[in-house]
């Protein structure tokens, strides 16, 4: 998330843990497993997109993303893998890469712009 949010150098993204009272708001009516088992992505209007759905969403909003995110758009299926791919296999990823390039400080979390959650 770290590396998501400073590519977002114009501050558009906001990340909130899920288990933040404001994730609540932010999707109503998710059940609590259904907003456990994935990350979404919340815009200004309100609308949702959770997991590899969310990805073209996502790249949208970052500076040069657009590329990455019309390919996301065009294999939708594939982008769904490779996010469910990395979730299942996030700890072995993590002893790969090193626990700094998976890590999350909570301190480090902006706020402003869209809501990712």
């Amino acid at each position: 998330m770290a590396k998501v949010l400073a590519w977002d150098r114009r501050g558009r993204i906001r990340a909130v843990r899920l288990q933040d009272p404001e994730a609540d708001r932010l999707l109503p009516g998710m059940g609590e497993e259904a907003k456990m088992e994935s990350w979404h992505l919340v815009t200004g209007d309100g609308r949702v997109w959770s997991g590899g759905a969310a990805a073209p969403h996502l790249l949208r909003l970052l500076p040069g993303g657009r590329p990455l995110a019309a390919v996301a758009s065009a294999f939708p299926r594939t982008t769904d893998r490779a996010y469910r791919w990395v979730a299942r296999n996030r700890d072995r990823l993590g002893r790969r890469l090193g626990t700094q390039a998976c890590a999350i400080d909570p301190a480090g979390l902006r706020s402003g712009g869209s809501s990712g959650s």
